[in-house]
């Protein structure tokens, strides 16, 4: 039984992982369709620390939301 368990609970924690790395993933998609230019370009090629601060910041943000929703 205690097998059954520990089973399920790894089993639910994968299945979590993935939607919150799926939802993630989601956001930034939509991030990168609403700003009018590439964020990829301004951060890698142009070296733009603060959209790569503020994109980090965001994304901690969706995360906590994330997480919020899937443990209530």
């Amino acid at each position: 039984m205690f097998e059954a368990i520990v089973l399920a609970e790894v089993v639910a924690t994968i299945f979590y992982t993935l939607l919150g790395l799926v939802l993630l993933g989601i956001c930034w998609k939509l991030i990168e369709w609403i700003t009018p230019f590439s964020l990829r370009q301004e951060i890698e090629e142009d070296q733009n620390l603060a959209i790569a601060v503020l994109i980090g910041c965001l994304f901690i943000a969706v995360s906590i939301l994330i997480a919020a929703v899937i443990l209530s």
